[in-house]
């Protein structure tokens, strides 16, 4: 196992790789320290845990190597002979039976659910000649864009950087053009053909990225799935990367709409199933958000709290159903599960966009936002665990259960399995600072597990659905991922969903620089 256990990194920090400079970490959190120790205990649980873990089924292998070695040499022909004779088999009955069990392996091969693999993926970055700085959501261009566009109260912009400083998103971000033309103008860029630029400049640079890395043409993508929540043009989003790159006209495309930033593990939950019923084929899944019509410009605080954490981003994933991808591929794609609370009334108005009493169109988070994401992440956590979890954290908590349902046991407080024994790292939607800091309290994890996110959330912002990508893309960078490594990806969304999807590296993936 590549992580160290919960236990033994408790008073670990997690402050992801900073600038070139060693000495300067990248962001800091008030009473966090480097993550030097963490990673050295990583390194001393590298080697000795899988010993530990496996030393019954060594023990094993051991033996048997030796019973064949002592015996096989002292086995003749005339031996085999005789026993071929000794067992008398009936031609018929042994015909019978090599027909039924040939049935029932049709039968398991026909119904065996088909393995999806991740191909690659690749996350939007601007090109470092496109990157003069001038859509860098730094701290100072924040303030002067709310404070000239005459729309906010003065408490407003107070409240609005109050938040800005607490969520702790670094200046390295990046806003539309829609957007940063009000630091010159005093006026927003709210255009429909502002927000398809804003699209166009995100995704088709990332799909470009895509191709270039897996060799593929954009011609052999046989299914395309495409979610932004809250920009839905017509023609489509699809329509609009079908026509940029001249897909064939067999692609079977999908848009994705209003889901929020879980659309990203639906719209890899869409895919997988297509997947399944159409086998050899191939899949691109992309996911993005559009900000150029969806900055608020009205002065109600639950609904100025988006302005402060999106930013721009998107990502790019290949998804292959042919085995002969496999030489090619990252990742296979294990699980997916998808919770939805809607039935819920709270759960169902916590995130949602509506007028404000001027008439300003936003996105409103309730103060009960953190509890119906509790509930939906628990609801997803009941399927998800039987299906990762091993045995004996299975059998703890069914124990524990029982214990305090059942009969009743007082003092006895309930039993959270330990995720860490199950995957080697998670991906956590970056939905805020608080978002992660419950996150990793109900779960009981360690600092170093949500690095990726803690890290993703100071580069790039809250990027919506392709967040767990560039969590990812953190691991991957970091030199974390290793064969046969599990990793788990979390997100929530507007409705309320909490959907989960689980990966395992099918080799080793080298380390590059960071950001």
């Amino acid at each position: 196992r590549a992580a160290p256990g919960r236990n033994s990194m408790r008073a670990q920090s997690s402050n992801p790789p900073g600038p070139r400079d060693p000495t300067r970490p990248a962001y800091s959190y008030p009473g966090r320290t480097n993550v030097k120790m963490s990673e050295a205990l990583r390194v001393l649980d590298d080697g000795v845990h899988p010993l530990v873990v496996r030393s019954t089924q060594i023990l094993a292998v051991a033996l048997l190597l030796i019973a064949v070695t002592n015996h096989l040499p002292k086995v003749t022909v005339e031996d085999l002979m005789l026993t071929w004779t000794a067992l008398d088999i009936d031609l018929i009955y042994a015909s019978c039976f090599c027909i039924l069990a040939g049935f029932l392996f049709l039968v398991y091969a026909l119904r065996r659910p088909r393995t999806v693999y991740l191909v690659d993926f690749a996350t939007w970055r601007m090109a470092p000649e496109e990157d003069d700085g001038t859509q860098r959501a730094t701290e100072a261009f924040f303030k002067a864009t709310i404070e000239k566009c005459g729309k906010f109260t003065e408490e407003s912009v107070n409240f609005q950087m109050k938040l800005l400083e607490r969520n702790q998103i670094s200046g390295k971000c990046y806003f539309p053009p829609g957007i940063m033309r009000c630091a010159h103008t005093g006026e927003y860029d709210c255009s429909m053909r502002a927000a398809r630029q804003e699209f166009e400049s995100v995704i088709f640079s990332t799909c470009d990225d895509l191709f270039r890395k897996t060799g593929i043409s954009p011609r052999d993508v046989d299914i395309l799935v495409v979610n932004c929540s809250l920009f839905n043009p017509t023609p489509s989003l699809a329509s609009m990367v079908v026509n940029h790159y001249k897909m064939k006209d067999s692609v079977q495309s999908y848009s994705l709409g209003g889901m929020g930033c879980s659309a990203g593990l639906i719209s890899l939950h869409l895919a997988k199933d297509l997947l399944q019923v159409y086998p050899r084929k191939r899949a691109l899944v992309v996911s993005t958000e559009n900000l150029t019509q969806n900055f608020y410009l009205g002065n109600e605080k639950s609904m100025l709290i988006t302005n402060t954490l999106f930013r721009m981003g998107g990502a790019a994933v290949l998804l292959s159903g042919r085995h002969a991808d496999r030489a090619r591929a990252k990742y296979t794609l294990l699980h997916t599960v998808r919770t939805h609370k809607g039935a819920d009334a709270d759960s169902y108005k916590c995130v949602f966009q509506e007028e404000d009493a001027a008439g300003e169109v936003g996105v409103r988070l309730e103060k009960n936002v953190m509890d119906c994401a509790g509930e939906a992440m628990k609801t997803n956590i009941t399927v998800l665990g039987p299906l990762i979890l091993p045995v004996h954290e299975q059998l703890r908590f069914v124990i524990n259960f029982v214990m305090r349902k059942w009969l009743k046991v007082k003092g006895v407080k309930g039993y959270v399995p330990d995720f860490t024994r199950a995957v080697d790292h998670f991906c956590i939607h970056t939905g805020g600072r608080a978002v992660l800091d419950a996150i990793q309290a109900n779960l009981n994890l360690a600092d170093y597990y949500l690095e990726p996110s803690r890290y993703s959330l100071w580069r790039w912002g809250n990027v919506s659905s392709a967040s767990i990508w560039y969590e990812l893309d953190f691991l991957e960078r970091s030199g974390r991922i290793r064969r046969g490594q599990k990793v788990w990806q979390i997100a929530f969304g507007s409705g309320f969903k909490c959907n989960s999807a689980v990966l395992q590296a099918i080799g080793d993936v080298p380390a590059s620089e960071l950001d």
